[in-house]
């Protein structure tokens, strides 16, 4: 029997600590929708910069690199999984750099789902390249497939269209990296923004609707799921981590982090959450709770 990490309140945020090879494999429940930001395998002694001081890449033991071979059977077997824990009309996204990014396309095509569009990330803040012989990397890919080709998607266009000037969105967004703000309960060397995760739920799901992050991290997607009105479950087998999703998640009970964390994210600010063009009413839809 599954025993959650840390349950909210209400149920709307659950965690998971240990590996999700293994827990996805031992609950039969299915998504709306998943993101995942799984390693890019990049921690080899390599620097970059951070606030203007020269720091290591390295992330931890679970971002070591691997062979080609050894990260493409990796991320077959967690899209699979996934894959497994989507509805029929669910979505994933998943989020990678050149360096694992075409391997997840790859498997997800030969998995048979639906590449429905590669999203581009441009940083608005990217850090300075400090080696001086390449193009600063300012850029993330993040890659949105429907489980079946044969099945229609959930896509909030109208909602989309409305935060972009009435104007149709394209698949690049220029969106800023990770906030001094969102490290409030410490921080994860490879942290999403609140910006990037609230653009995808709008997206691709309604209230009320469960969302799986598999490599949850800090929870990120948890964060902004919870503020939107959607129920989350994050899976990570660091407990530095789980410890600091539950911290985050807790800062959300007080009512004035909950009200500020909406006013620092613009897509939020630019709609009227009351207005039907944020989802479909779905305050009188049961979307059931999890086994656990």
């Amino acid at each position: 029997m599954i025993k959650p990490f840390y349950k909210s309140p209400n149920r709307d945020f659950t965690l998971l600590h240990g590996d999700c090879f293994k827990l996805l494999r031992e609950f039969d429940f299915k998504f709306s929708c998943i993101f995942a930001d799984p390693p890019y395998f990049l921690s080899n002694g390599g620097i970059s910069v951070q606030s203007g001081k020269i720091v290591s890449v390295n992330k931890g033991d679970w971002d070591k690199g691997k062979s080609q071979q050894e990260i493409t059977d990796f991320n077959m077997e967690w899209l699979s999984l996934c894959r497994e824990k989507l509805k029929e009309n669910g979505t994933i996204w998943v989020s990678g750099t050149y360096h694992n990014i075409f391997s997840v396309a790859n498997c997800l095509t030969e998995l048979g789902y639906k590449i429905l569009n590669v999203v581009t990330w441009a940083k608005t803040n990217p850090p300075p390249n400090i080696s001086c012989r390449y193009f600063t990397y300012s850029t993330e890919f993040v890659i949105w497939a429907r489980k079946s080709s044969k099945k229609a998607h959930y896509f909030n266009y109208d909602l989309m269209k409305q935060i972009n000037g009435c104007k149709q969105m394209t698949d690049v967004w220029n969106l800023p990296a990770i906030a001094t703000w969102e490290k409030s309960c410490g921080k994860h060397p490879t942290q999403k923004p609140l910006s990037l995760l609230s653009r995808i739920i709008l997206a691709s799901t309604q209230q009320g609707e469960w969302i799986l992050d598999p490599f949850c991290g800090s929870s990120t997607t948890g964060i902004a799921a919870n503020l939107l009105g959607r129920r989350f479950l994050g899976i990570d087998q660091e407990e530095g981590f789980v410890e600091m999703s539950k911290c985050r998640r807790e800062e959300l009970e007080d009512p004035q982090t909950f009200r500020k964390y909406c006013s620092k994210i613009k897509d939020i600010q630019s709609i009227d959450l009351s207005t039907s063009l944020l989802s479909e009413s779905c305050e009188d839809t049961f979307y059931g709770d999890l086994p656990f």
